[in-house]
């Protein structure tokens, strides 16, 4: 049971640690800049946890299993950092803007696992739709 809840418990702990540190980011530091310094702790980071984990050290034959995903990926947090960091650079505040930003997530993953995954749509998942755009309104009034 422990495995199912401890990947959650890391999500919703470093959810919490990067909106107030993403709230914390300096206005004056260009964006990207701080990014930059970000992902370089993070490569350092990444590297070290690499090195204490694989079995097998050598990080050049792991690069080579990469694919696609792993590429977008990069690109695609970074338009999830600037993203928030903007949000909150022009007003949103902490306890909207990621109650927004993953209502909005789940409701369009709902449909983007319906038609490239072929998973089911249930009335549940329809009725729990229902139910956050009726959240998504009333945090927003």
């Amino acid at each position: 049971m422990w495995k199912l809840f401890y990947p959650i418990l890391i999500i919703v702990a470093s959810n919490v640690l990067y909106n107030v540190c993403t709230k914390s980011t300096p206005s004056g530091i260009n964006a990207f800049a701080s990014l930059f310094i970000t992902y370089a702790l993070a490569a350092i980071f990444c590297l070290a946890a690499f090195f204490l984990s694989a079995k097998d050290k050598n990080v050049f034959t792991e690069l080579s299993k990469a694919n696609w995903a792993t590429l977008v990926l990069g690109v695609v947090i970074v338009g999830l950092e600037i993203g928030y960091i903007l949000a909150y650079r022009n007003g949103w505040k902490m306890n909207t803007v990621s109650v927004t930003a993953n209502i909005s997530l789940a409701v369009i993953l709902i449909f983007v696992a319906l038609i490239f995954y072929k998973e089911t749509i249930t009335l549940r998942q329809i009725g729990g739709i229902a139910l956050c755009a009726g959240g998504l309104l009333l945090i927003s009034i």
